[in-house]
């Protein structure tokens, strides 16, 4: 089921909900406070962002989402096999690129294990697996090894040849781009990265431009197609429930562009 790229981040919760897990006592009271009462708690999280647009939503926005508990790099493994699980499979995840519904027992470095991609990569940045941007599950999907060196640090664009193993994705010299189910979701993750780390907490200052080949600079693109991409493959129940995880269980910030995909447009 897909949601309306307009819909109010209550009604993604309501969708998410039919598949969150429970948060845990400890996880707080605003988290508590959102299953009791999404809409409530909607507002309450994005309080200070209201009214906003550009760089003063930007700001809003970093503000709020800068607030989170941190993942080890090894955390991630355990993690990612509750955030990525499948609905219809609950002893496997959903490879990102691939699609592919694959045993989370599996997780390695070996042919046709699946492991660990940064959509933002760790190069653009040189922030490596470190404790922060390197290990942040807003950003961190299981995919097929492979397939996630055949990404590499690539920027994304349009075109190329069909990636083995990744149906309907494609790569060139210097671009890679994913299956349309999830053109969105890599926008969405980009985007939260440059609004989430700007400088501050000993990290680059990433942001997206609208060139391939940024190399190591602390940047990614291309920012005119992550637009394009988030209206044309909105959030979907996937999604929205992958966000509620990472908020209840993990990092406890979410992704504002899962919730408001609308504030995409409103800052780029």
């Amino acid at each position: 089921m897909r949601i309306s790229r307009l819909t109010p981040w209550a009604a993604g919760l309501a969708a998410a909900a039919l598949f969150a897990v429970p948060a845990a006592a400890s996880a707080g009271q605003q988290r508590q406070a959102a299953a009791e009462n999404p809409a409530a708690a909607a507002a309450d999280y994005y309080a200070s962002a209201q009214g906003k647009t550009g760089p003063a939503l930007k700001t809003a926005l970093h503000n709020i989402v800068k607030t989170q508990s941190k993942v080890t790099y090894e955390g991630v493994w355990n993690a990612l096999k509750v955030t990525d699980e499948d609905p219809a499979n609950p002893n496997n995840v959903i490879l990102v690129y691939s699609g592919r519904s694959q045993s989370k027992a599996t997780n390695g470095g070996g042919v046709n294990d699946w492991n660990r991609e940064h959509v933002w990569a760790k190069s653009h940045g040189d922030f490596g697996t470190a404790t922060g941007p390197g290990t942040d599950l807003h950003h961190l999907r299981p995919e097929d090894v492979t397939v996630n060196s055949t990404r590499g640090n690539k920027d994304f664009d349009k075109g190329g040849s069909p990636v083995s193993e990744a149906p309907g994705s494609l790569t060139d010299a210097d671009s890679f781009e994913p299956r349309d189910a999830v053109k969105g979701d890599v926008a969405r993750m980009l985007l939260y990265m440059a609004v989430r780390y700007d400088g501050g907490d000993g990290f680059a200052n990433l942001e997206p431009n609208d060139k391939v080949n940024n190399g190591s600079a602390p940047a990614m693109g291309r920012i005119s197609l992550l637009k394009q991409w988030n209206q044309m493959d909105p959030p979907d129940a996937f999604e929205q429930r992958r966000n509620q995880v990472i908020f209840d269980r993990y990092q406890h910030n979410r992704n504002p562009f899962i919730d408001h995909p609308e504030w995409v447009n409103s800052i780029w």
